[in-house]
């Protein structure tokens, strides 16, 4: 069996357990985006993860354990801020084609990693740039701000309050319960819900922190 064959299986495995169902068409552009983390990673050192098998659960599963709950907003356009690679905003921007993704990091090797994938993988939904997201001004509020092992929950906020107005939501991925943090999160801000993740073959907690402004 072939890596990409094999990446396929864990694929179609870890999204039936998950009870998620994308086309074959989607299961094939997350398939070529591992293979191209893999490939860039020798030189570019996305990720610590060295084994395309790893990152399929790591990065790709991990990243689509929050599809169902991003499925109940209808949300236009999302920011994945301190995106890395591309995650979790790659993966998701593949499963929700019909949503603006802009994805933001200050790397120019991982903009230009990403860049390429776009190109690649023909994605017409994905902004890829370049920035601190302190410094980013967009045109108009984004629906979502996510992110993912990016900031402790008080910066994620006092660095992206901007981006959303008094109808965004902030969408915190984190690994055990953040209950530290969580006691951080000023008065101008509600906490509105936290949700476990269950990620198919992936040892550790994973959740998923929901935040507005107050």
């Amino acid at each position: 069996m072939s890596l990409e064959q094999e990446l396929h299986k864990i694929l179609a495995s870890g999204l039936a357990a998950q009870s998620l169902q994308l086309s074959d068409d989607q299961q094939a552009k997350l398939v070529g985006f591992v293979l191209l983390i893999d490939k860039w990673n020798k030189a570019y050192n996305l990720t610590s993860v060295r084994d395309p098998k790893q990152m399929m659960v790591k990065h790709i599963l991990d990243s689509l354990a929050i599809y169902p709950h991003l499925a109940k907003h209808e949300a236009k356009h999302i920011i994945d801020v301190g995106t890395g690679p591309g995650l979790p905003g790659m993966p998701l921007a593949i499963a929700f084609p019909d949503t603006a993704f802009t994805l933001l990091d200050s790397l120019g090797k991982r903009v230009r990693f990403m860049t390429q994938c776009v190109h690649s993988l023909k994605l017409s939904n994905v902004t890829p740039v370049q920035s601190r997201v302190e410094a980013h001004t967009p045109a108009q509020p984004y629906d979502i701000v996510l992110s993912r092992a990016f900031a402790s929950l008080k910066d994620m906020l006092h660095w992206c309050q901007h981006l959303v107005n008094s109808d965004g939501q902030f969408l915190a991925l984190k690994g055990q319960f953040p209950e530290d943090e969580l006691k951080e999160v000023s008065d101008h801000y509600q906490v509105i819900k936290t949700e476990s993740l269950t990620v198919p073959n992936l040892v550790g907690e994973r959740h998923l922190v929901w935040i507005k402004k107050a």
